[in-house]
């Protein structure tokens, strides 16, 4: 049964019953297919326990109602989400969706309650980014069992199998940390988020695999939980002070690498003569520091186009609602300012 704050659903009501989900669905529905008995008393237990079926959902199948996609962010405010929000919007009105938007805050119990509220209002599939302090997935999988159609992005959720969108990023640190040793630097600093999430999980592997490719052992002494310029500011002083100063920074968003810049420059050191930079993201801010900034370019506009795909494809019966669909947006290194040019230590 589910949780005392998690909504029931039929598959709880099929599980106390012993039978399909389908037979609690026909009972629901008062499909004569059933017999009356099992009927009433699928419909008594569904009162009792407050179900309420997901209607958009499924008179969306049959077009019968408004088209409304719900999307969780992570936050508005971030360059990347603002992309891919558009990627999705522009996806979804060529199809006659309209959005319902909402971010977490990083905070689970927000993300939780939008969950709630997102099928309460009866919209036909959710798009979310996971909130960074996500810790249980529950309301994830309650979504999913009600039959509301679930698409990940960017941070996805591995607690359950369902249909994401991601960034190749593994490729996409690999690459850019490959490029900063063939420039001649030989320890290179990694400042990634939580290890709980599975883009700072992939970012980390990637460096540390260019690294032992090219025969440098990764210092994990500089590697570093970092991912915000505040944060970023506060903790390079002290790794640009050790005895052991590396002479490079991987860092998983552009902000991050930006506060790295800038407290170098502060330092006195030369970017990229003396310390060579690369983020994650390819925002507007990269191209706005001085100097602009190498980064990894992640397409968010595309990856907000394949969720809404995935996601009405779904509504609209074209994917099997139970069908488990993985797509992956190739990133692009973006040679700047920040890191040297091929030939000028070698």
């Amino acid at each position: 049964m589910a949780g005392n704050n998690a909504p029931i659903t039929m598959k709880d009501i099929a599980r106390e019953f012993n039978v399909s989900v389908a037979t609690v669905s026909r009972a629901l529905k008062g499909n004569p297919r059933i017999s009356e008995e099992t009927r009433n008393k699928i419909k008594a237990f569904a009162r009792a326990h407050n179900f309420s079926p997901n209607l958009m959902a499924e008179s969306l199948r049959s077009n019968k109602t408004m088209k409304i996609i719900g999307v969780i962010l992570p936050q508005f405010t971030h360059f990347y989400f603002s992309l891919v929000l558009s990627g999705i919007e522009d996806e979804a009105l060529k199809h006659g969706y309209r959005l319902l938007v909402a971010q977490s805050g990083e905070d689970y119990q927000r993300e939780v309650d939008t969950c709630r509220s997102f099928y309460e209002n009866k919209v036909c599939g959710i798009i979310v980014s996971q909130a960074k302090g996500t810790y249980k997935y529950d309301h994830f999988q309650n979504l999913i069992d009600m039959g509301v159609p679930l698409v990940f992005f960017d941070r996805i959720c591995t607690g359950i199998n369902s249909s994401r969108v991601t960034v190749d990023d593994y490729m996409g640190a690999f690459a850019a940390v490959e490029y900063m040793i063939n420039t001649g630097c030989r320890n290179i600093a990694f400042y990634g988020s939580s290890m709980k999430l599975e883009i700072s999980k992939n970012r980390y592997n990637g460096w540390h695999d260019a690294l032992r490719k090219h025969g440098l052992n990764p210092d994990e002494c500089i590697r570093m939980e970092c991912d915000n310029r505040n944060e970023a500011e506060r903790i390079t002083p002290g790794v640009l002070n050790n005895e052991n100063r590396p002479d490079a920074f991987f860092a998983i968003n552009d902000d991050t690498a930006i506060g790295i810049m800038y407290t170098a420059k502060r330092m006195g050191l030369r970017v990229p003569e003396d310390i060579s930079i690369c983020g994650f993201t390819n925002g507007q801010r990269a191209v706005a520091c001085d100097p602009m900034l190498t980064t990894v370019e992640q397409n968010g506009y595309k990856v907000g186009q394949q969720a809404a795909d995935i996601l009405i494809s779904k509504v609209e019966g074209r994917i099997p609602i139970d069908k488990v669909e993985k797509r992956v947006v190739r990133t692009k290194l973006i040679i700047r300012g920040t890191t040297k040019n091929m030939h000028d230590d070698l």
